[in-house]
């Protein structure tokens, strides 16, 4: 039972994410790009501020899982990388703490390109 909770909780918090995502998309002029970045400062700010570390540890992959989660490694591996080399690791841990996901989104994307062909919106 303890486990489903935990399906249940991170369902709700990245569904959460993803609706407030939806409403300032269709209620506001942000463009879903903006939207996007948002999301990844987002976790950033919120992560220095040491807020979203309680909600990564409440809904796990519904809190690493959105956009925010991006930031949330970014930052994390920064700090990481600061403990571990200094100022440079400021430069360089957040590369190397998501460097699977932008590897993964790089390979699938161009074999979604190859798969798929781009048509013009009418």
């Amino acid at each position: 039972m303890e486990m489903l909770l935990e399906y249940v909780w991170a369902f709700v918090v990245g569904g959460l994410f993803c609706v407030i995502a939806q409403l300032l998309i269709d209620k506001t002029r942000i463009t879903p790009a903006r939207v996007l970045v948002s999301y990844v400062c987002s976790g950033v700010a919120l992560t220095a501020l040491g807020i979203y570390e309680p909600i990564v540890n409440f809904a796990s992959c519904g809190a690493t899982v959105p956009l925010t989660g991006f930031g949330y490694a970014i930052a994390k591996g920064v700090e990481k990388a600061v403990d571990e080399s200094g100022l440079l690791g400021a430069l360089t841990g957040a590369l190397s703490a998501t460097a699977g996901g932008i590897t993964a989104a790089i390979v699938l994307g161009y074999i979604c390109s190859l798969i798929f062909s781009s048509k013009t919106k009418d």
